[in-house]
């Protein structure tokens, strides 16, 4: 199976296509200028003091900025160029940071518009400025592409081994193993990972929910062992005092009662998102953004279907203690926006699936509060998603080093990693690699023209 895109990685967007980002752009600003959803996650518990007026905007935008920059330059940027499909770290990390910056409320979607309009206009010219030059970074970066792909296959199987132990991430690995051999073999077409991924996620959550199921037994029968009435009676003696004596309690009724009065902004904002995954123009991950370049739309929605598993319970938390949603929700308009054959189609599921999401917010909640190893499941799989994303950008990264430059250009970008890490990770490890290959192909360029360099033949 050739993983490798072809050179020409053209953001090639109708005019109808590129005014829709624009407007995407504007809106998203706004939601964030009024502190209902930002995209970053990390951002999101800091909205809470922003939108209780203890923290000022100006504040509120230096945090945004931080924690956002690295990824929008390091990460969003160099993906969408190699891909050429667009993610959200380009386009609703800057929206985030433009939004809060705002002083008011009809300044924040012209801010974002304007964004969006960089975005759209500016990539290709930047994409054909870089194919032109003697060492061709972009071309290289697409050796990304194959470690991605296959490496992120096995984020279960970390998540597993680390909840679950040993013997069973064994087994997973094992099967997951099997079922890529299997999927390459009988299914040359299909991403071999798919199966795979399935597999592992369903073994995850099927070990989680086992897990809280025996446990509430085990609860159930140490009380039917006390004298009779007597266990109940305590339980929902301490359910009351809890109720009572939390404030978490009517903090999150609050927030889920204040993105409830905004339902209809919230389903404008869950309908563009979807028609944007149904354009097959954007992915919503870093896997996502290859397959969809190639054409693999079925596969991309596995993907990204699999990755709402592990952001579920932070999303909703955050959102319920902050009062701040997330840009995509749940994240699960990305793939049925993928899937979904016409753009009308994709507004109504879109708007339906963020204003469900919405409303269901306290219910998820309390139901993650009753399964604890599922909520458990979540941070592992977020963590095994980011090592295995963090190993497979590196690897790739130095695969596209070694395309552009051989030796030296390893030398360059993996010096430049070292030296980041060195630095305390002045830019975020995830974003530090294709950082680094593009101040490497802009520094192996000007040696060219210093006569100090001769770029390698392809």
């Amino acid at each position: 199976m050739h993983t490798v895109l072809a050179a020409s990685t053209r953001l090639d967007l109708s005019l109808t296509q590129k005014l829709f980002v624009i407007a995407l752009c504007a809106l998203t600003a706004f939601v964030s200028h009024l502190a209902l959803a930002v995209f970053n996650d990390g951002v999101r518990p800091f909205m809470l003091d922003f939108i209780q007026g203890r923290a000022k905007r100006s504040a509120t935008t230096a945090v945004s900025f931080g924690l956002s920059a690295g990824f929008i330059f390091g990460l969003g940027a160099p993906m969408a160029l190699a891909s050429g499909v667009l993610n959200p770290w380009l386009l609703f990390l800057p929206t985030d940071i433009l939004g809060i910056l705002a002083p008011r409320a009809w300044i924040a979607p012209l801010l974002g518009g304007v964004w969006g309009a960089v975005v759209v206009f500016g990539l290709d010219g930047a994409n054909d400025l870089a194919h032109d030059l003697p060492v061709d970074f972009l071309t290289a970066m697409q050796q990304m592409s194959t470690p991605i792909l296959f490496l992120f296959t096995l984020f279960p199987v970390l998540a597993i081994t680390r909840q679950f132990g040993r013997p069973r991430g064994a087994f997973a690995a094992v099967l997951e193993l099997a079922l890529v051999i299997m999927t390459m073999k009988l299914w040359p077409k299909v991403f071999p990972g798919s199966l795979a991924m399935a597999a592992g996620v369903l073994l995850l959550i099927g070990f989680a929910v086992r897990k809280d199921l025996l446990q509430r037994k085990q609860e159930r029968a140490q009380e039917r062992r006390q004298p009779q009435g007597q266990g109940k009676r305590l339980e929902q003696a301490q359910e009351r005092e809890d109720t009572r004596d939390d404030p978490m309690v009517s903090l999150f009724s609050g927030s889920a009662l204040r993105l409830r009065r905004h339902l209809p902004l919230f389903m404008v904002l869950g309908a563009g998102v979807c028609v944007l995954a149904q354009m097959h123009i954007f992915g919503g991950g870093e896997a996502t953004s290859f397959l969809i370049a190639k054409g693999q739309y079925s596969e991309a929605a596995q993907v990204d279907f699999y990755r709402v598993f592990g952001f579920i319970p932070l999303i909703a938390t955050t959102a319920l203690a902050s009062g701040a949603y997330g840009i995509a929700g749940f994240t699960l308009v990305y793939p049925l926006g993928y899937l979904l054959p016409d753009p009308f189609l994709a507004a109504v599921v879109g708007a339906v699936v963020l204003a469900l999401e919405v409303l269901a917010l306290s219910f998820v909640g309390r139901v993650l509060g009753k399964l604890p190893s599922v909520r458990d499941s979540s941070e592992h799989l977020r963590a095994a998603i980011t090592e295995t994303l963090g190993l497979a950008i590196l690897f790739g990264s130095l695969l596209a080093a070694q395309v552009m430059g051989g030796g030296l250009a390893i030398l360059v970008v993996g010096g430049l990693y070292l030296l980041n890490e060195a630095m305390g990770r002045p830019v975020v490890r995830m974003a530090a690699a294709p950082a680094a290959v593009v101040v490497g192909g802009v520094l192996l360029n000007l040696l060219h023209w210093l006569n100090l360099f001769t770029p390698l033949k392809s």
